[in-house]
């Protein structure tokens, strides 16, 4: 079945075409690169894997909590519009607002692909081009995974968010390769990479769970190709310049916060949307929850130089601030082991 007919809202085109400035950066010097990328390009090569094999798709979803996510992970879930609920509305609102998440993952690896393939194009330097072409391959995979999800297991879609949309918007038709690697490796990325732990972590659906974790094991490199980059490059820009990516950086973190409060499914099934909103902007596992997908973000962002003032008020009044002292390198190897974990785990089924 088409996709277009799975969307649970009416979708009114099937292309969105972003209009922007890209140069091309053809670079003559084969032989200098940075051993960081360099290695970086090296396990990219060798962590490729197929989606068709590595997940076993003959694993089923549960027809009332497809994930098997705990209730407390519905936004709304403790509000008064939860506690009025049925037992089958609250099927559809859990089998809704899942298909919504994974539905924005779909979009953003999409997006990645195309980011990932724009950073091939203009980045000025050989190493970062043969990494960013192992990146390719991985979104593409990404989206191949998160699509064959949705559409065989769900059975429903929803379009992109109109918060996700307007960022990437902003990053594909930017002309600046860095802006490129700011706003997809280091913020879209991370955010990805915290949405995507909770699914892996908390949902007892061994498929849900395998999908989200080899997904995260390629992303945690993307996210160290987007730092290593930028590390080297940002020391480098004038006052005017760092203040034009820090002012990007606070617009888009805004962007992603308010991204996550689903508008689209309370009112798919049937909700009061205002009211929906209203509690699950301010509930305390909202609060949690975004806490949890900043801590991807902060410290990568301090970490590679942009911690100007405006940058440290913004993520005071979020409230993420003290992720900063987040160690981010050691996440990002953690996410890599866990992955591999997964496997054992699958071989060690199979033999039994």
């Amino acid at each position: 079945m088409s996709t277009q007919l799975r969307y649970t809202l009416p979708v009114d085109q099937t292309e969105w075409t972003v209009n922007g400035e890209t140069s091309t950066t053809l670079v003559w010097e084969y032989e200098d690169g940075r051993d960081a990328l360099l290695n970086l390009y090296d396990k990219g090569k060798k962590q490729q894997w197929d989606a068709s094999d590595r997940i076993d798709w003959s694993l089923d979803l549960d027809p009332e909590n497809p994930m098997l996510m705990p209730d407390q992970a519905v936004p709304i879930f403790g509000s008064p519009v939860w506690e009025k609920l049925t037992d089958k509305e609250k099927v559809q609102v859990r089998r809704h607002g899942q298909a919504w998440q994974i539905s924005q993952f779909l979009h953003g690896e999409q997006g990645a692909l195309v980011c990932t393939a724009k950073i091939v194009q203009q980045v000025p330097d050989m190493d970062a081009k043969f990494y960013a072409a192992t990146q390719v391959i991985d979104e593409a995979r990404h989206v191949e995974a998160y699509s064959r999800l949705l559409h065989e297991k769900f059975e429903l879609a929803y379009p992109i968010n109109p918060h996700l949309k307007a960022l990437l918007d902003n990053i594909i038709s930017d002309s600046r390769w860095d802006f490129t690697y700011l706003g997809m490796q280091i913020l879209i990325e991370g955010l990805a990479l915290a949405a995507f732990q909770r699914i892996r972590d908390v949902s007892q659906n061994r498929l849900a769970a395998s999908v989200n974790a080899y997904v995260m094991q390629d992303e945690a490199r993307h996210v160290a190709f987007g730092r290593l980059a930028l590390r080297d490059y940002y020391p480098h820009l004038t006052e005017h310049e760092r203040a034009e990516r820090e002012e990007f950086v606070v617009e888009a973190c805004y962007l992603m916060r308010d991204r996550l409060l689903a508008e689209e499914v309370w009112g798919a099934v049937g909700l009061p949307v205002k009211e929906c909103l209203e509690y699950s902007r301010d509930s305390d596992a909202m609060r949690h929850f975004r806490g949890r997908l900043f801590s991807r973000i902060v410290p990568t962002v301090k970490d590679i130089g942009l911690w100007g003032k405006r940058v440290r008020d913004a993520y005071e009044k979020m409230g993420v601030l003290d992720l900063a002292a987040l160690d981010s390198q050691a996440m990002l190897d953690q996410d890599a082991k866990v992955a591999d974990q997964f496997d054992i785990e699958t071989r060690m089924a199979q033999a039994r």
